[in-house]
């Protein structure tokens, strides 16, 4: 079996654009338990933002000075932009709780925000793993059942706001913030695509 021709450059990169997602991810888990410490959360997240976009601008300028790749041109790219683009939807959801002036605990909130850690967790481990096939095709099964089971609190969740007389503005800032968190799950699916493809590839 053909292994991914090394190159330390691209491989560190994605593992710190990896670990900046986790660490985002942890971040947004926590601030939906403890909403009295919302900006201090939602600033820490945007400096991981920051930081997981200068990674992906270096992914990509590497990648305009390399003349031999460890793995198609095209690949690199994606990866470098699905990774940064749950960084992104984190930042996003946490600066909409920010403007909502959120302050209550939602327990849906929490438990979407725990399946998007998983999952982040997951894909950086698949990161380190990519030169292992087995290990990124269990990987992305793993996210995969996490994303099911994101879909099925998503549904209950969403379910919950407009029981009984609920107030719609309360039910608007909350949708909007579950909508987000999923959209967040469904970006890492697409990252762990991307890896099992990168993989497979390679193999």
């Amino acid at each position: 079996m053909r292994l991914i021709p090394r190159d330390e450059g691209f491989f560190e990169l994605f593992g710190e654009l990896a670990r900046r997602m986790t660490n985002s991810t942890k971040l947004l888990s926590e601030m939906f338990v403890q909403p009295d410490r919302l900006e201090q959360f939602v600033n820490e997240i945007k400096a991981i933002e920051h930081e997981a976009d200068d990674l992906t601008r270096e992914v990509i300028a590497r990648l305009d000075k390399s003349f031999v790749t460890p793995m198609d041109r095209e690949d690199i790219h994606l990866l470098a932009y699905r990774i940064d683009n749950v960084v992104d939807l984190v930042d996003g959801t946490a600066r909409r709780a920010h403007l909502f002036r959120i302050t209550e605990i939602r327990e849906p909130a929490h438990r979407l925000a725990d399946v998007l850690n998983r999952s982040a967790i997951v894909i950086e481990r698949a990161v380190a793993d990519m030169r292992r096939r087995a290990d990124v095709v269990k990987s992305g099964q793993e996210v995969k059942r996490l994303e099911e089971e994101g879909d099925q609190v998503y549904a209950e969740a969403v379910g919950a706001l407009f029981e009984g007389k609920p107030d719609p503005i309360e039910v608007i800032k909350w949708k909007e913030l579950y909508d987000k968190i999923e959209s967040a799950i469904d970006e890492c699916e697409d990252v762990a695509n991307v890896l099992e493809s990168i993989s497979l590839k390679n193999s």
